[in-house]
């Protein structure tokens, strides 16, 4: 990779802000699209990002090895494979467990993700043709200005003079934001009463020095950044696990969790898929999302959208029941499966589930996954404490054993599902949110931990529906789940990532691009073009010249990587921007030199 110096002959420029897992798989399909679309023609590609390339921030080697990824190592590649729909070649390559010599069953810890990541950002730029040349600059993007017609410029912090670029590609990935009036409040409130309050925040770049040991501290949110708290609050203190029992080092606070759902994400699925899988999409696919946006008065998510996704789940869920665990069932398959498309949703599906399969255990119920709690109280503290380990001990229980195989069934619909619902642009958070719950939560064996630490008095549940107050000089929790409950503390953590918004992104360039015209979601993303991540302004008109991709965008999908042979939604979009951006360039300097 070369310097920092750029090169004035060059015929064409291409920025990319964000050099992290999906900056890289962006330069992948550079790579694998140039021989067809870009052949001789020459391009710089400038890369900012002040992290090195590859890993980004987010993957980064200074973080500790007590942070793994949630998912294992097989089930991660960065290469695209057959099942992946788009127009350019596929191009394999090894997945993590490959490349790395692990066992697949790992949960790797995220330092070995980022140099699995830094190896495919250098193979990549290998793959490039010797005119196509990458020069990282570690600083930070500030603002992109410049008119739709012409040359772009790209200012970074700390230099002078902008990167001048024909064309501009944002991939940040996850990015902060400023407090919602909420957290100001409760920050301005620990400032005026000397207590903690940790925002909305990536766990690894926390400051958890502040919270004291033997200390009760409330943690909102029981997802993916409060189990990387849980880990770095105890083992990161000293503490360490015997079998199924927690030894503590007797530095840790004692952390009293709850949430809105009240309950752990689900955990991770223990074994492997084998025999035939449902042919997916079913009842959610192309054709039914061309009608939805066909429709001139546009669609309504939980209306219009959702009916499609629970047939869509339920079609997976009972095609792996009934023919691989027909013993369960009462009807044949092909009996259930002409009904099931013919019934309408609500009471005439639930009557046909209902006497084709007996046990409710084997029916899909998607609002009792989704709110487990809901309705459910407890009559004292300790009896939750209890219910709710059995709950996990359940989930664990479940998730681990083959014999509900049509669990890993719906994981499956819910990537193909997900992979629909990109096109659709602005679907509202509720689907990213319930996806993230039931198909991307811990590893089993941090779910055990959570149970050790619990029976060691350590961490406590507060429930479903939980509720800060800050009052008498204290912040103040309760949950719906016990009544009458409440626990004080004078610590508060928002264990969640930053909402990805235009407005509050604390991304310079994002804001920059808001005051500019881009346009903007009900909740507050980027809006881009189906087609090619093109950024749209108010009147929903495609810069030519400005694309983005990642989870700030209303393109945004399950992650930047994924599980091989799943279609890969993001590598889907890389190659429609990649693509998009050489011809673009290519036009451009034929047009130049004509």
């Amino acid at each position: 990779m070369s310097s920092e110096t750029l090169t004035p002959e060059s015929p064409a420029t291409l920025v990319i802000v964000g050099g992290g897992p999906r900056g890289t798989g962006l330069i992948e399909r550079i790579a694998a699209n140039a021989p067809e679309l870009y052949a001789g023609s020459g391009l710089d590609i400038h890369l900012v990002d002040p992290h090195p390339p590859g890993a980004g921030r987010i993957w980064r080697a200074a973080q500790s090895p007590l942070l793994w990824m949630n998912s294992h190592a097989e089930d991660v590649t960065m290469f695209t494979d057959e099942t992946v729909q788009m127009d350019g070649p596929v191009r394999p390559g090894p997945t993590l467990h490959e490349w790395a010599g692990i066992d697949g069953r790992t949960f790797a810890d995220r330092r070995i993700q980022g140099a699995y990541l830094r190896w495919v950002h250098e193979r990549a730029v290998a793959a490039l043709p010797p005119d196509i040349t990458v020069h990282h600059h570690p600083r930070r993007a500030l603002r992109v200005s410049g008119s739709r017609e012409g040359r772009q410029q790209v200012w970074l912090e700390g230099r002078d003079r902008p990167l001048l670029a024909d064309l501009v590609v944002l991939a940040q990935g996850h990015l902060d934001a400023e407090l919602d009036d909420e957290q100001r409040e409760l920050a301005a409130y620990a400032r005026e009463h000397g207590l903690v309050h940790l925002p909305p925040d990536f766990t690894a770049d926390s400051d958890l020095s502040a919270l004291p040991a033997g200390e009760p501290v409330l943690v909102r949110g029981f997802g993916l950044a409060f189990v990387d708290l849980m880990a770095l609050l105890t083992e990161g203190r000293g503490g360490r696990y015997e079998g199924d029992t927690y030894v503590p080092s007797g530095r840790e606070p004692v952390l009293y969790v709850g949430s809105r759902r009240g309950v752990p994400y689900h955990s991770k699925i223990g074994y492997d898929w084998t025999g035939e899988r449902p042919p997916l999409p079913r009842f959610l696919g192309p054709a039914e999302i061309d009608g939805l946006l066909a429709r001139p008065e546009g669609f309504d998510f939980r209306r219009d959208v959702w009916p499609l996704v629970e047939k869509e789940l339920g079609f997976a869920h009972y095609h792996r029941l009934f023919t691989v665990h027909a013993e369960r069932t009462a009807i044949a398959w092909t009996d259930f499966e002409e009904k099931y498309a013919a019934a309408s949703e609500g009471a005439e599906r639930e009557a046909l589930v209902a006497s084709a399969v007996p046990d409710p255990r084997d029916r899909l119920d998607l609002t009792a996954l989704d709110r487990p709690l809901d309705g459910v109280t407890y009559g004292s503290f300790e009896e939750f404490q209890e219910g709710l380990r059995g709950y996990v001990e359940d989930d664990l229980g479940r998730r681990h054993n083959a014999a509900h195989s049509p669990d890993l069934a719906v994981f499956l619909g819910l990537l193909s599902v997900y992979g629909q619902l990109i096109r659709l642009g602005n679907i509202g958070s509720s689907w990213h949110g319930f996806f993230s719950y039931l198909a991307s939560g811990p590893p089993g064996p941090r779910l055990r931990q959570l149970l050790a630490l619990s029976r060691a008095g350590l961490l406590k549940f507060v429930g479903a529906d939980m509720a800060v107050r800050a009052e008498d000089g204290v912040f103040r929790a309760s949950g719906a789940t016990v009544p009458g409950f409440s626990v004080e503390a004078r610590a508060l953590v928002e264990a969640r990532l930053p909402e990805p918004t235009l407005r509050r992104a604390l991304d310079p360039l994002l804001r920059e691009l808001h005051t500019d015209g881009a346009d903007e979601t009900p909740d507050g993303l980027l809006r881009v073009d189906r087609a090619d991540g093109r950024i749209l302004d108010r009147a929903g008109l495609p810069h030519p010249r400005r694309f983005a991709l990642g989870p700030h965008t209303d393109g945004r999908t399950p992650g930047a990587f994924t599980r091989p042979r799943t279609g890969g939604p993001a590598f889907r979009q890389n190659d429609a921007t990649a693509r998009a951006a050489l011809v673009f360039l290519r036009d451009l300097g034929a047009d130049a030199v004509g």
